[in-house]
């Protein structure tokens, strides 16, 4: 792929819930975490589609069925139905249908999520691998996964079985913090055996297919909080972005992004989805944003000025990308970020 390399983040005169016409919001560290809504959610995402925007809920987490998934929104004040919610298990599943026969036995290592999508696409989901199955296909299980699920991918494998696995993420959001995610069981998987799966979800093309194919989005915006499936999955699909800092990336991550994990915008939380985003520009051999004037100066990132924290941001990342070109800035942005308390 060939792709202009970004170097600051972009301005926007409109606001964005009016600029694009659908947001792929990421859950898991966007819209909640550990299952309560993130503050400022609910009523930013009611007021985009007030205004016009349809919101669609994409996630790598494959555990919970899109039913389960729009209940709990609806639950927390926001109106979401099932067909609103896009999961890697339903990525997952179209992946392994195009390549087995319809009405195939699968073996499922993962939850309900995976088995419901499976049987979207006419394929029967199975729980050994002496059931006859001609894939395997692995989800988070959730936090209580018995280790023997991960010996029964294994035995399926070892008999020359394909695997898919709906995503790669190591961790996912807790409300008592970070934990082991799919990503974690896919390699103890691969470790045991040596192979190597077909991965569906972000921020892999079938994810992004699947969302497209789903909501018929023709401008839509990435909404995430993660470099390396949410943004990285927007630069993969060629759409725009925007990173808030209510999830697991922090300033000091944002700074060392290369190309594919720079969001077209960044902001504190999805009440940037209803204002324009602020121009960085160049400004006294840096870039200013705000009252800030970020810079490169020997080994390390220099802020100058005062004003909003998230303007400062956008001005050290403007000063970051730039040297890093298409590679990552290894300058040293820890004061500069300490400034700004990010």
């Amino acid at each position: 792929m060939s792709q202009t390399v970004r170097t600051r983040p972009a301005g926007s005169r409109n606001v964005l819930s009016e600029a694009y016409d659908t947001a792929l919001l990421d859950l898991d560290g966007v819209v909640y975490a550990g299952g309560h809504a993130i503050a400022h959610a609910v009523d930013s995402l009611g007021t985009a589609r007030a205004g016009g925007m349809h919101l669609a809920y994409v996630t790598n987490n494959a555990l919970r069925t899109p039913d389960a998934v729009a209940e709990h929104l609806s639950e927390l004040g926001i109106p979401t139905g099932a067909s609103d919610v896009i999961t890697s298990a339903q990525a997952a599943a179209r992946l392994v249908s195009e390549q087995v026969p319809a009405g195939a036995r699968v073996l499922v290592i993962g939850g309900e999520g995976l088995r419901v999508a499976l049987r979207e696409r006419g394929l029967e989901p199975v729980e050994s691998a002496d059931d006859g199955p001609v894939a395997v296909v692995q989800g988070y299980g959730g936090p209580d996964m018995a280790w023997g699920r991960f010996a029964e991918a294994c035995y399926g494998i070892a008999r020359g079985l394909p695997w898919f696995a709906s995503n790669t993420d190591l961790t996912i959001p807790s409300a008592r913090g970070i934990a082991p995610g799919n990503g974690a069981a896919v390699e103890v998987v691969r470790i045991a055996t040596g192979a190597e799966p077909q991965v569906a979800g972000k921020p892999l093309p079938p994810m992004h297919r699947e969302t497209i194919l789903r909501t018929g989005a023709e401008r839509p915006l990435v909404v995430g909080d993660r470099l390396d499936t949410d943004i990285e999955g927007a630069f993969n699909g060629e759409v725009d972005s925007l990173l808030v800092l209510t999830g697991v990336t922090d300033g000091a991550q944002l700074l060392a992004a290369p190309p594919e994990h720079r969001p077209t915008y960044v902001d504190a939380d999805l009440r940037g989805m209803l204002t324009g985003q602020p121009e960085v520009t160049p400004a006294e051999g840096g870039f200013g944003c705000g009252g800030w004037t970020a810079s490169a100066r020997g080994h390390e990132l220099v802020l100058d000025g005062e004003g909003e924290a998230l303007d400062g941001l956008r001005a050290l990342c403007a000063a970051a990308w730039t040297q890093a070109g298409d590679g990552k800035c290894a300058l040293d942005g820890e004061k500069a970020l300490a400034r700004l308390g990010v």
